[in-house]
């Protein structure tokens, strides 16, 4: 060390030669670890920055996207799509009517993103005579122009109807026990669906939708109905304050839901949303039935008192008018007989009942 001082000492240009050297490696090091390693969104950022340049680059050596026109009315915030309805949830999820959405803006939406749906429906027993004419209208009005999956439920795999498909659609038998009661369908229907969008759904579709076989489509049903978790308002009960709701209110039930909560009541025969949405609703609904049914207890309507305590709790993010699920009876059940016709505020039914 003493040499090598004596020796700059001597030549004063090595020193400074040396000692600008010294410097610009300490202000390197500075630079370094002070900028990047004490300050790790620095470097993060840095590293964003930089791939975003790269990707910048490639785009300059493609073709011009060319995306398609959509052609429409201008939207107008200050007047409202519907006045005699409520659109929207206190939760700003939307309540799908009838004109109330623009069916080709959702469908050039949809259709970047390659969608395909799952209909799960189960035709066990006697039910499998209603499995042709569900099949048929879903042919005419169900996701039309999508890709879609029809999964079949059933004890009775031979008599699955051959119905001609569109492209890109196809039916899954997947066989099941029968059962003599239709509380033990009804039970096993949320274990099903749960552990076959666990295990198979979730890698061949992304929307899943759960409807009773006994319906037919009756008008269109489209991508309009497609969310996370989607619920749909019971015909019978839409108009109800929540103290005349059928909601299972004995504490007991794992489907208890208190006097003084409540939002609607939704209908079992149509719900549904993304597979991992679904997957939770029907591990839990099941779960749920387990328990009461290990403590001897029935809802007092099945299935569809635990869907109406999950949905309660885990709101949905889109909401179905009764359109969705209509029964012509209602005015019958509800001693109505005397109104002819639908409802004012029923438009055009989509999904409705068969007798």
């Amino acid at each position: 060390m003493a040499q090598l001082v004596r020796t700059l000492s001597e030549n004063p240009k090595c020193y400074l030669l040396h000692r600008v050297i010294f410097l610009l490696l300490i202000a390197l090091a500075l630079t370094f670890f002070g900028s990047c390693y004490l300050n790790p969104r620095s470097q993060k950022l840095e590293s964003i920055q930089a791939g975003a340049g790269k990707i910048v680059r490639k785009i300059h050596h493609l073709q011009g996207v060319k995306l398609p026109r959509t052609v429409y009315p201008q939207p107008n915030v200050l007047r409202p799509s519907r006045k005699d309805v409520q659109v929207m949830t206190p939760w700003l999820a939307p309540i799908i009517w009838d004109k109330t959405f623009n069916i080709n803006i959702l469908n050039e939406q949809f259709r970047l993103q390659k969608a395909t749906i799952g209909l799960t429906v189960f035709a066990i027993n006697k039910y499998i005579i209603y499995l042709q004419l569900f099949l048929e209208t879903a042919e005419m009005h169900f996701m039309v122009g999508y890709k879609v999956n029809y999964y079949i439920f059933t004890d009775r795999p031979a008599y699955v109807p051959h119905i001609r498909l569109q492209k890109g659609r196809k039916i899954v038998i997947l066989k099941v026990w029968g059962y003599a009661h239709s509380q033990n369908t009804s039970l096993h229907r949320m274990e099903m669906i749960s552990n076959f969008s666990e295990q198979r759904f979730h890698q061949e579709v992304d929307y899943l939708v759960c409807a009773d076989v006994n319906m037919k489509f009756s008008d269109h049903m489209g991508v309009e109905i497609l969310s996370s978790l989607f619920g749909t308002l019971h015909p019978a009960f839409y108009g109800l304050s929540r103290n005349h709701l059928p909601y299972e209110r004995r504490p007991r039930s794992q489907a208890h839901i208190p006097e003084d909560e409540g939002d609607f009541y939704y209908i079992g025969a149509l719900f549904g949303g993304s597979v991992p949405e679904v997957y939770r609703l029907t591990k839990a609904c099941h779960e749920a039935m387990m328990v009461d049914q290990h403590n001897h207890i029935e809802a007092v309507r099945h299935e569809e008192s635990y869907l109406n305590k999950y949905l309660l709790y885990h709101k949905p993010s889109k909401v179905l008018s009764p359109e969705y699920t209509w029964d012509k009876r209602i005015q019958e059940n509800i001693g109505n007989q005397q109104q002819v016709g639908l409802p004012s505020n029923i438009k055009r039914i989509r999904f409705v009942t068969v007798k």
